[in-house]
């Protein structure tokens, strides 16, 4: 999650090397665990070698800021494994070692000038310049 001087937040789900899968935004006065379930539903469809397509992620790292006991139990009933690290009781250290990568796209969104600071006054607008960011960072990736 970044924020921006309208007062938004870009989340990201990415998936093992740092492709963003699903991306939205929304107001900086919202608790990030709102955003989660509309972007795990925003996951497009996943080719797989074998069999049909997957319409869902197996496992999901997630920071302390997705800590609920609600979130948990929609993931669980979707049959999504999850490791969301909880308040007070553990580290981030162990889950660091798998968000580096969200870590990582988030920067290179960073890197793009017209999201490092939001000229755009409408969230449509914004949110198409970062979905457009995603798509550049995907072409390039995937050339590579």
């Amino acid at each position: 999650m970044d924020r921006d001087k309208y007062g938004s937040k870009i989340h990201l789900i990415t998936e093992r090397t740092g492709l963003p899968l699903s991306i939205g935004i929304s107001g900086a006065n919202t608790h990030d665990s709102q955003a989660l379930i509309p972007l795990v539903k925003g996951i497009p469809p996943i080719r797989s070698r074998r069999g049909p397509r997957r319409r869902r992620p197996h496992k999901l790292h997630a920071a302390k800021g997705y800590d609920s006991n609600h979130l948990r139990r929609w993931l669980s009933s979707r049959g999504i494994r999850h490791r969301i690290a909880r308040r007070g009781l553990e580290t981030s250290q162990r889950l660091g070692r798998h968000r580096w990568t969200m870590e990582r796209a988030m920067s290179w969104l960073a890197g793009c000038r017209r999201l490092h600071r939001r000229y755009q006054r409408k969230a449509d607008h914004f949110l198409a310049f970062t979905s457009i960011a995603c798509t550049l960072i995907c072409y390039r990736r995937l050339t590579k």
